[in-house]
């Protein structure tokens, strides 16, 4: 892959990623006090058993940082085009396994960590919010430097939601592939992009990403506990079985709802985008 396939890869992640973080950032914020242990979910409502009157922090997500993700992805899968069986599945959950475990877990969990914080923050009207620096202070003077990996082991066993979204992802973009090159030598016309081409994306994205979220859910449930301040919460498999044992493994799913809401549109929106901005920049 070359420079500037490299560039167009960071700057269409980075569009892709900011553009569905912005859009559904707010239910990033309602899904996040779900899976907190601070909440009481009733079947028509939500009540906040200890934060009443809280007012909800703003916190856009680090959707810029997709743009690494998206340009190393591309390059490991390239690299390992010449491995494996090109586009194999092989190829893409290997890719997907490797970036996701470095780019948006080890690089960017104090990232992750800080917003979980900011969004769990209850403060009264008129209280002043806490920032990101104060929390970053408070975390090291409670847990040191291992509190800015908290939730960490959380997320590699979220690996495996990507490696199922872009598994699926990718199969079912091939499948609209080949039926495309199909249909034009048929009518022996040349293939272009049109936008039903978009369309059969984005619902590729969709039904990718509801597969892989629905399975690997309470991953999310896990690692938002272990992020909490003041948690009684201390390793993964800790968490796990003391969720269960005090609230049923109805609550691994607390907030998936909210979480599709959210994330489909979100995961649309930006692997659409993704590709547009590719397509268009490479003519």
């Amino acid at each position: 892959m070359s420079q500037r396939d490299t560039l167009v890869h960071l700057f269409a992640g980075g569009c892709g990623g900011t553009v569905g973080a912005i859009l559904t950032c707010p239910l990033e914020v309602v899904k996040t006090r779900l899976q907190s242990s601070s909440m009481t979910l009733y079947i028509s409502e939500v009540h906040l058993n200890t934060m009443a009157g809280a007012s909800v922090n703003r916190v856009v997500s680090p959707g810029p940082l997709h743009s690494i993700y998206f340009a190393a992805y591309s390059n490991c899968k390239e690299k390992l085009n010449g491995v494996f069986d090109p586009d194999s599945t092989q190829v893409h959950m290997i890719s997907a396994a490797m970036v996701k475990g470095f780019t948006t877990i080890t690089a960017t969990n104090l990232i992750w960590l800080i917003k979980t914080r900011l969004q769990l923050d209850a403060r009264n009207r008129g209280e002043k919010r806490m920032g990101a620096f104060e929390c970053v202070r408070k975390v090291y003077q409670t847990d040191g430097l291992r509190g800015f990996y908290r939730g960490m082991s959380a997320s590699y066993a979220g690996i495996s939601e990507t490696v199922i979204h872009f598994v699926i992802y990718e199969s079912i973009k091939q499948k609209l592939l080949e039926y495309k090159i199909a249909s034009t030598m048929e009518n022996e016309e040349e293939s272009v992009k049109e936008a039903s081409d978009f369309v059969g994306m984005m619902l590729a994205a969709a039904t990718s990403k509801t597969c892989a979220t629905t399975i690997a859910y309470p991953h999310e449930v896990i690692r938002t506990r272990l992020r909490e301040e003041g948690t009684k919460y201390r390793s993964f498999f800790q968490t796990l079985s003391l969720v269960v044992q005090e609230e049923g493994y109805g609550s691994l799913y607390r907030g998936l709802t909210t979480h599709l809401v959210r994330q489909i549109p979100n995961t649309v929106i930006m692997m659409a985008t993704y590709e547009l901005v590719v397509y268009l920049l490479n003519g």
